[in-house]
């Protein structure tokens, strides 16, 4: 091996604007792929999949986990991460409830309000990695996963004694 070349094992940061890009369209998906005819509104596929009893919570709560992890390895500040997850949390939370949950997964749009967010941080910064601040990042990604998980867990488990309730209201 020549002095000077370094291998490294990792793969490589995506490139700012591919993970903008990658974070809109899935955005784009999740909160408006689907236009509604007549009305000038659009809906995505959270609020499609949301109708699934838990499992559909999971899928969004999954896809909006992608974007607040790249938010955080594009270094966005702390505060700026617990907005994101306060917007997943509503959403997924909220999103439980049967049928007034899906209508509001549809008007909600965490994952566009995300990516608004991670835009605004782009736009006053380069986001250049320095060194140290690649550690801060996969730390402040574990911590966010951890929370959006408790949250996505939360929700479900709310959706079921949700469900349980009404089932024992309905079969009295």
């Amino acid at each position: 091996m020549k002095k000077g070349i370094r291998i490294s094992t990792e793969p490589p940061a995506a490139p700012l604007p591919a993970r903008t890009r990658r974070v809109r369209v899935l955005s784009r998906l999740m909160d408006e792929a689907i236009p509604i005819p007549g009305t000038g509104r659009r809906i995505g596929l959270d609020a499609i999949v949301g109708l699934i009893p838990g499992v559909g919570d999971l899928i969004g709560g999954a896809a909006s986990g992608y974007i607040i992890l790249e938010a955080a390895r594009a270094n966005v500040p702390t505060i700026t991460l617990v907005k994101m997850l306060a917007n997943v949390g509503v959403d997924t939370l909220v999103g439980v409830l049967p049928v007034a949950g899906d209508l509001f997964d549809a008007a909600w749009k965490a994952n566009t309000r995300n990516v608004a967010l991670l835009e605004q941080h782009l736009s006053k910064t380069e986001a250049l990695e320095k060194p140290g601040e690649k550690k801060a990042a996969v730390g402040a990604s574990i911590v966010a996963m951890v929370v959006l998980a408790a949250i996505v867990l939360g929700g479900v488990a709310l959706g079921i004694f949700a469900g349980r309730m009404l089932w024992r209201q309905f079969n009295q």
